[in-house]
């Protein structure tokens, strides 16, 4: 199947990444979010990333507009019924998600492939929602989604093979290396990654170091480019505490229970760098 349009469900962090990357292939891309000024402000995102890379020699003046040219935006779902392929980057809720496909699955055309750039949540659970099973796959990129070259492939039980094939093409069109994972409460990435995260949030809660010190044996003691803690704080905490009820939820094993701070946090509304406070504030 020949993809020309690509539409993304989301204009955050994800969302606009994702887009940003289609377009830089050559696709066109619809980004949709539920209010303009979400849309506005990922697409102001990509305006600013796309900027930096010409003054950085990266791409030039003419290929930065005509990425942007690539890009139309959307406050209304039924704009996907023009995509090719769509990928989902809603927050990690469950309940939202599965709206999403129920609805995504009633407006795309039937040969539509419908991903989800879920961190955590079974596949076979999202394409269940649909009437097209073997069409739905999990496509997740990593943040940020312009500089991280890793996609994970995630395959429903009812996933085809075709399915599959097209997704992996399109991770390398984008200039991803995808790894395929099974189908599992967190699949490869954040089941190893979040426990990690959640085990610094047990040490901050114990008393057992600042965040900075925590970060720093992290940072120099295992090489990690990023301490947990300030990883947390960019991913979002909501996402690492709906990421790791997922996992417990899933498993029910107590060595996947989200620290009672991280959920103190979230609670506060301190959720990282996107409210400029988590374990560290931000101006």
């Amino acid at each position: 199947m020949d993809i020309k349009t690509f539409g993304v469900i989301g204009a955050g962090q994800m969302g606009n990444g994702i887009a940003q990357v289609a377009a830089t292939s050559g696709l066109n891309v619809i980004m949709n979010d539920i209010k303009e000024e979400f849309v506005e402000k990922g697409l102001n995102n990509i305006k600013k990333i796309l900027t930096r890379n010409v003054s950085k020699e990266k791409i030039t003046e003419a290929e930065k507009d005509a990425i942007l040219g690539r890009i139309k935006t959307s406050v209304d779902l039924k704009d996907m019924a023009a995509a090719d392929f769509v990928v989902e980057a809603a927050v990690e809720r469950e309940d939202l998600k599965f709206k999403i496909f129920e609805d995504l699955d009633e407006i795309c055309a039937d040969h539509v492939i419908l991903s989800t750039n879920t961190s955590s949540i079974p596949i076979g659970r999202i394409a269940a929602r649909t009437k097209r099973p073997e069409k739905v796959i999990g496509m997740h990129f990593m943040n940020p989604v312009p500089v991280m070259k890793l996609v994970e492939v995630i395959r429903g039980i009812a996933t085809s093979d075709e399915t599959f094939k097209l997704t992996w093409d399109l991770s390398e069109k984008f200039g991803k290396t995808p790894a395929l994972a099974n189908d599992y409460p967190g699949f490869i990435a954040n089941r190893i990654l979040m426990p990690m995260l959640n085990e610094a949030v047990f040490c901050l809660y114990h008393s057992v170091g600042t965040p900075e010190d925590i970060d720093t044996v992290m940072k120099l003691g295992m090489n990690h480019p990023m301490g947990p803690l300030a990883l947390a704080d960019l991913i979002g905490l909501d996402t690492c505490l709906a990421i790791m009820e997922t996992l417990y939820n899933g498993f029910k094993d107590s060595k996947y229970r989200p620290c009672p701070l991280l959920r103190k946090y979230v609670e506060a509304g301190w959720l990282g760098r996107k409210t400029g406070r988590g374990f560290y504030e931000y101006k």
